[in-house]
C-alpha cells in the first residue's frame, strides 16, 4: 500500500481533480485486552501499518467509495436511512453520521482507500478506517473537532452502525499514537501518558 497506489486508483475511478490524502495507523496492545469497555487501563501503541484514503468533495449529497483491496464500490447518501449494505462502507457512513449528529455539515465526496493492517488480526483495521475518515473530514471541513471527540466518533460508529460494542482503546491509539511510544490509557478518566 502506497500513497501513489491510492492516488492512481482514485484517478482511475473518479477522474483527475486532485484529492486530499489522509492516513491513520492500526495498533497493538500489550496489556489490558478487552478491559477498555469496562473502564480499566490499557497499554496500546500505534503501528507502522495503516489506512491511506484519498478524499475529494464531489458537489453532491452522495458518497462514492472504492475499497481498493477488495475491488468493491459503494454509493450511499448521508441520511440515517442510507446505511450501505457493504460492511466496510458502514465505517465511512457511520463516521459521517456521527459527525452530523454533532452538528457538522458533511458534503458528498468521492474516496478510495487501501490498507496494510491485517484484517482480523487484532490490530484494529476498523479503527484505522474510522480515524482516517474522521480526521480527514474534520480537517477538510474545518470542523474543529478535537482528537478525543474524533475517537468517540469512531467508537460510536462501531456501536451504532457496525453492531460492535467496543471500548475506545482502538480509536484512541490510532489517533493519539506517537512513533516509538506506547500509551498508558485509563479508559475511565481518559488520562493518558506516553512511554518510550
Amino acid at each position: 500500500m502506497t500513497k501513489d497506489t491510492v492516488l492512481n486508483k482514485f484517478k482511475e475511478h473518479f477522474g483527475d481533480a486532485k484529492p486530499e490524502v489522509y492516513t491513520a495507523p492500526g495498533r497493538i496492545n500489550l496489556i489490558g485486552e478487552h478491559t477498555d469497555y469496562n473502564g480499566s487501563f490499557v497499554f496500546p501503541g500505534a503501528i507502522d501499518k495503516g489506512i491511506i484514503a484519498a478524499i475529494r468533495f464531489n458537489g453532491t449529497d452522495k458518497v462514492n467509495a472504492f475499497a481498493i483491496d477488495l475491488d468493491e464500490k459503494s454509493e450511499f447518501g448521508l441520511n440515517e436511512e442510507d446505511l450501505p449494505k457493504e460492511g466496510w462502507a458502514k465505517f465511512i457512513f457511520g463516521v459521517c453520521r456521527e459527525i452530523i449528529k454533532r452538528g457538522g455539515v458533511i458534503k458528498g465526496f468521492d474516496t478510495a482507500f487501501s490498507g496494510d493492517v491485517p484484517l482480523g488480526a487484532g490490530m484494529s483495521s476498523s479503527a484505522a478506517i474510522e480515524s482516517t475518515y474522521a480526521f480527514g473530514l474534520n480537517d477538510m471541513l474545518d470542523l474543529g473537532i478535537d482528537k478525543f471527540e474524533l475517537a468517540k466518533i469512531g467508537q460510536a460508529t462501531e456501536h451504532n452502525y457496525v453492531g460492535v460494542k467496543c471500548g475506545i482503546m482502538d480509536q484512541f491509539a490510532s489517533l493519539f499514537g506517537k512513533k516509538g511510544h506506547l500509551i498508558r490509557l485509563d479508559t475511565k478518566s481518559m488520562e493518558y501518558e506516553y512511554f518510550p
